[in-house]
C-alpha cells in the first residue's frame, strides 16, 4: 500500500512482517526519515489488554476510561479490530446506572470513584473512529445505549452558559468547576456523539443545542474555566484540536502561546514550567495542526520524537530536557495509541485519519448530522452570548 511518492505502509497482515512507515521530510536542517512501527506500537496496547478487554496504562497499572478509549483507538488503528470491540464492550459492561463510569480502576476494582463528564462522553470518539476504520455499523447499534448515557450524563453537567462541569464526587454532589481541556474534548465526544445518532437514524436536537452553547463559550468566555490549569499545554491546543476553535481563532491561538509549550526540535512539554516533555501531546499537537491543514508544521513536529522510542520501537511516554531522563520508564499504551493517531493524520494509514480534521466535519457527509438546521442556527447579538431561535429540547 503505498501513499503518495514519500510513504510506505506496510500494515499488520500485509506487505511485511514489520509494519514501517517512511516519510522523507524537507526541513530546515536536512532531510530526514521518519520510521514508525506500528505492529509494535498496537502490539504493546493489545499485550497490555486484560482478557475482560480492560486496557490499563502499562501492566500492574491503573485503568481510566478516557485513556482505556485512547488505547482503543490505537488498536484500531493498527487493525486489531476484535480487540478494540472488546475493550468498548468492557465499557459497556462497567458502565454506572447515571452513565458515567469511575475515574480510575486498579485490579477490577474501582480506584477512584469520582464521575468524570469528560471520560464519560469520550466513547463517542472512539466509536465513531472505530465505524470510520471498519464501517461495522452493526457494532455501533449495539453500543448506541452506552454512549447514549454517557453523552446524558456528561450534559446533566452543562452550565446555564454552556461549559461543562468536570465530575461528580463520589456522593453525587456536582463540582461547580469547568476544566477547558476537558469541555473541549466534550464538545469533540459531542460532534462524534451526532454523528453515530444522525448514522443511526436518531434526532437529538438537545445535543446540537449543547454543542453550540458549549462550542460558544470556549471561544468567548474563557473566564468560566479554571484558569490555573492553563499551566498545562492540552489547555493550549485542545480547543482547536476538538473542532471548538477553527479558522483564524485557531491560528491566533496557536501562534500565541507557541513559545511557551514548545521546545524546538524536541516536542511540547506537559506543564509549561516543568521540564517534562512527552510524546503524548507532541502526538496530540501533531493532530492539531494537521486539523487545521498545517501538514508540513505538523510533520517536522512529528519528526522531533521519533527517536524517543525503546529498542522495540515503542514510545516514551516523555523525559526531561535538557537532561534526558526517561520519566516514566512504563511503556504506556494512550501514549502509543496518540503516536498512531497522529501518524494516521499525516499519513492516512486508514479511513479516519480526518477524525480531528476541521474540513472533514465541516463538508462532509458527516456535518448534516452536526449542524443545526436553519430555524435554530445560533444568533450572536455580541461576542459571548449566543440565542438559538426554536431551540427545544427532548
Amino acid at each position: 500500500m503505498v501513499i503518495g511518492n514519500a510513504v510506505r505502509i506496510a500494515r499488520k497482515g500485509q506487505l511485511s512482517e514489520r509494519s514501517l512507515i517512511y516519510m522523507k521530510l524537507s526541513s530546515s536542517k536536512s532531510k530526514q526519515v521518519l520510521e514508525v512501527n506500528v505492529d509494535a506500537v498496537a502490539a504493546l496496547i493489545a499485550g497490555a489488554q486484560k482478557e475482560n478487554g480492560e486496557i490499563p496504562w502499562a501492566d500492574g497499572d491503573k485503568t481510566d476510561p478516557w485513556d482505556h478509549v485512547e488505547a482503543a483507538m490505537g488498536l484500531t488503528t493498527g487493525g486489531y479490530f476484535s480487540e478494540a470491540r472488546r475493550a468498548f464492550s468492557w465499557l459497556k459492561e462497567n458502565q454506572l446506572e447515571d452513565g458515567s463510569w469511575y475515574a480510575a480502576y486498579r485490579n477490577g476494582e474501582p480506584h477512584d470513584m469520582t464521575h468524570d463528564s469528560n471520560m464519560s462522553s469520550y466513547i463517542a470518539v472512539g466509536l465513531f473512529h472505530y465505524f470510520l476504520i471498519t464501517g461495522d455499523r452493526v457494532f455501533l447499534k449495539q453500543m448506541w445505549e452506552t454512549i447514549n448515557a454517557g453523552i446524558e450524563f456528561a450534559l446533566s453537567l452543562q452550565a446555564s452558559e454552556g461549559e461543562i462541569h468536570w465530575a461528580k464526587s463520589p456522593e453525587g454532589i456536582a463540582d461547580p468547576m469547568a476544566l477547558l481541556t476537558g469541555s473541549s474534548s466534550v464538545y469533540m465526544s459531542l460532534k462524534c456523539a451526532l454523528a453515530i445518532s444522525g448514522l443511526l437514524g436518531f434526532k437529538k436536537p438537545a445535543w446540537k443545542e449543547a454543542l453550540y452553547k458549549l462550542g460558544n463559550v470556549i471561544r468567548y468566555k474563557p473566564h468560566l474555566f479554571n484558569i490555573a490549569k492553563f499551566r498545562f499545554s492540552m489547555d493550549w491546543f485542545y480547543p482547536v484540536l476538538s473542532g471548538a476553535l477553527t479558522g483564524d481563532q485557531a491560528q491566533r491561538r496557536i501562534n500565541k502561546y507557541w513559545k511557551k509549550f514548545i521546545v524546538k526540535d524536541q516536542g511540547v512539554l506537559c506543564v509549561s514550567d516543568q521540564p517534562w516533555i512527552t510524546m503524548a501531546e507532541t502526538s496530540e499537537l501533531c493532530l492539531t495542526l494537521s486539523a487545521m491543514g498545517n501538514h508540513e508544521l505538523a510533520a517536522i513536529v512529528f519528526s522531533w520524537i521519533q527517536n524517543r522510542t525503546f529498542e522495540d520501537g515503542t514510545y516514551w511516554c516523555g523525559y526531561t530536557y535538557p537532561d534526558i531522563v526517561i520519566w516514566p520508564e512504563e511503556k504506556i499504551t494512550w501514549t502509543n495509541a496518540v503516536v498512531l493517531m497522529a501518524a494516521d493524520a499525516l499519513y492516512e494509514l486508514t479511513p479516519a485519519s480526518k477524525l480531528f480534521n476541521h474540513r472533514f466535519w465541516e463538508s462532509s457527509d458527516f456535518s448534516k448530522y452536526v449542524k443545526l438546521d436553519e430555524t435554530e442556527k445560533p444568533v450572536f447579538k455580541q461576542p459571548g452570548h449566543m440565542q438559538t431561535e426554536n431551540a427545544h429540547r427532548t
